[in-house]
């Protein structure tokens, strides 16, 4: 399976709001981008993404930028990916069903929806805020190993 960077984008800036979130503020793309070193024009083009499905509200002005409406809690990779990514989650078609229903049945049923099921599941599981608590525990041991110079 492979992630679009429109996703990865998404995943990566909501995890450095996440880690921001109790503070309240509106948080800034170029604040954003900078920090994760990706342009600021596509960062703009996936928190509009994320507006528009009402992950995100944004405000105007110096003090203005983006803020997550829900709890990171209450966001999973599932909702971020099913927002940026087009076809993840799109149903297979059908190969054979015309010459070989049999196959067809048996391929859906045992292959491509328990692989959707699965994943679509799994995804659902991740919190960004369980995210956000990974990063920091591995920021920590990178410290640590640094102060020990000893690879993670």
């Amino acid at each position: 399976m492979k992630i679009s960077a429109k996703g990865r984008y998404a995943l990566s800036s909501l995890i450095v709001m996440t880690q921001n979130y109790e503070n309240g503020q509106y948080i800034n793309i170029s604040k954003i981008a900078e920090q994760l070193g990706f342009s600021r024009l596509y960062c703009e083009q996936v928190f509009a993404l994320l507006k528009k499905n009402g992950l995100v509200r944004s405000i105007k002005g110096a003090q203005g930028g983006y803020q997550m409406m829900l709890s990171p809690k209450q966001i999973s990779v599932y909702d971020v990916l099913n927002i940026t990514e087009n076809t993840i989650f799109d149903q297979n078609e059908e190969t054979v069903a015309e010459k070989a229903p049999e196959i067809e049945q048996t391929l859906q049923a045992k292959v491509f929806q328990l692989i959707d099921q699965t994943l679509k599941q799994t995804l659902q599981k991740i919190s960004l805020y369980d995210l956000s608590l990974d990063v920091e525990k591995t920021r920590k041991t990178i410290l640590l190993c640094s102060l020990y110079k000893q690879k993670p």
